[in-house]
C-alpha cells in the first residue's frame, strides 16, 4: 500500500512539473520531444550496460561472485537508464545525478552492503531451518537435510573459504568386473 501511495503522489508531482515547465518554456511540445529523447538515451544505456547482467546478479546472489567490479559498475547506469525511460522530469533529474561518479559509488557501496545482507539473511535463515529440523530427528536418515554439504560449501566459500573442498571428487571404490560370456545355444532348430 506504501509503494502505491508513494509512486501516485510521484505521478501527481510529474504531471505539476511537466505543466509547470511547459509555461516555463513556452510549449508542451519541447517537454514532449524531451520525453522521446530522453527515452532513447535511457533505452541505449540500459542496452549498452546491461549485457550478461542477469547471469552475474544469480551468482553474486548465490554467494558465487563476491562483486565484480563491470557488474557493479553497470548497475547504475542501468538504474539511470531506467529512470529515463519513464516520462517524467523527476526522474530524468534523478537519472542524470546517478550518473555523476560520486553518486555512482556511494550507490555501488550501498548496493554491495545489501546484497552481503541478504546473502547473510538466507543463508542464516537456510542453516537456522536446517539445524531446526535435526534436533528433534535424532540423527536417522529421515532427519537429514540432503542440502546439508552444498550449505557448508556455500557458507565457506562465503566466509573466505579457507579450507575449499571440491565438488567434483566422488569417493569411492571401484572393482573390476569381468562379463561373463554367455552363449547361445541352438536347441530345437530344424536343419
Amino acid at each position: 500500500m506504501k509503494l502505491f501511495l508513494i509512486v501516485l503522489v510521484g505521478l501527481i508531482l510529474e504531471v505539476f512539473v511537466w505543466i509547470g515547465v511547459g509555461d516555463l518554456v513556452g510549449s508542451m511540445w519541447y517537454v514532449f520531444f524531451w520525453f522521446v529523447a530522453a527515452f532513447f538515451i535511457g533505452m541505449n544505456l540500459i542496452r549498452k550496460y546491461s549485457a550478461g547482467l542477469m547471469p552475474q546478479m544469480q551468482q553474486m546472489q548465490m554467494g558465487q561472485m563476491s562483486g565484480d567490479p563491470a557488474l557493479t559498475n553497470n548497475l547504475p547506469k542501468i538504474l539511470a537508464g531506467f529512470f529515463l525511460l519513464i516520462p517524467g522530469l523527476i526522474t530524468d533529474v534523478l537519472a542524470l545525478l546517478i550518473l555523476i561518479p560520486g553518486v555512482q559509488n556511494t550507490f555501488k557501496n550501498v548496493m554491495m552492503k545489501t546484497m552481503a545482507k541478504r546473502q547473510q539473511a538466507m543463508m542464516d535463515k537456510m542453516m537456522g531451518g536446517m539445524m531446526g529440523n535435526m534436533n528433534g530427528m535424532g540423527g536417522d536418515a529421515q532427519g537429514q537435510n540432503p542440502f546439508a554439504d552444498l550449505m557448508r560449501q556455500m557458507q565457506d566459500m562465503q566466509q573466505g573459504g579457507s579450507q575449499r573442498r571440491d565438488s567434483s571428487i566422488i569417493d569411492g571404490e571401484a572393482r573390476e568386473v569381468t562379463p561373463e560370456a554367455k552363449k547361445i545355444e541352438m536347441k530345437d532348430v530344424k536343419k
